[in-house]
């Protein structure tokens, strides 16, 4: 090689000296370590996206259920005495699992209450415990339908699984692991015959 030739660009090209000088210069195999300083990342934020976008859908169809199950309620197409906790939860699970939880609903837990005011129903707190479990303030889930023109709350909860290890710390909020998706529906129960 001359030491005389010109780059395209017009100026003499000079021999590199030191290997680390070469390597910083060097634009060979740049795209490469450019796409594993990437990947990583990347591929991070699309299962971030993916987790939460199906938890997000899971959580609305949860909610749509509840809504539909309190409409049954409130109309008097599910009565008391008509209908057990077992039956009642096998509603829910049917329909749940038609999306997107898996066979008999092992993580599905329900409290359905009436209360004679919107206020006493309003009292009833539900919260996670410092030991990241479901809590309510008697501490058990009810099935308690309400008589014509009670007023009720149907609560639903459903640990959600987190799929993606990685995301398992940042999504969950249970303790193993998982999220959990809450619906919750209060009415009135319209007049119907007892």
């Amino acid at each position: 090689m001359h030491s005389d030739w010109q780059a395209p660009n017009g100026r003499a090209r000079t021999p590199r000296k030191g290997l680390l000088r070469g390597f910083v210069k060097g634009r060979d195999g740049a795209t490469v370590v450019e796409f594993a300083l990437l990947a990583f990342p990347f591929t991070l934020l699309v299962f971030a996206i993916l987790e939460s976008c199906i938890s997000f859908a899971a959580e609305v169809y949860l909610q749509n259920v509840t809504d539909d199950l309190a409409r049954q309620l409130r109309t008097g197409e599910i009565k008391k005495g008509e209908i057990t906790k077992e039956e009642f939860r096998e509603k829910i699970c049917d329909r749940l699992q038609a999306a997107f939880v898996s066979a008999g609903c092992p993580d599905l837990e329900f409290d359905l209450r009436n209360f004679d005011t919107f206020a006493e129903a309003a009292a009833l707190k539900t919260y996670v415990t410092a030991a990241r479990e479901i809590f309510i303030d008697d501490g058990a889930f009810k099935f308690e339908p309400g008589p014509s023109q009670s007023k009720n709350i149907l609560r639903v909860y459903y640990r959600w699984p987190v799929i993606t290890d990685i995301m398992r710390g940042w999504m969950s909020t249970l303790n193993d692991g998982k999220a959990l998706h809450f619906a919750t529906a209060t009415w009135q129960n319209e007049p119907f015959p007892d």
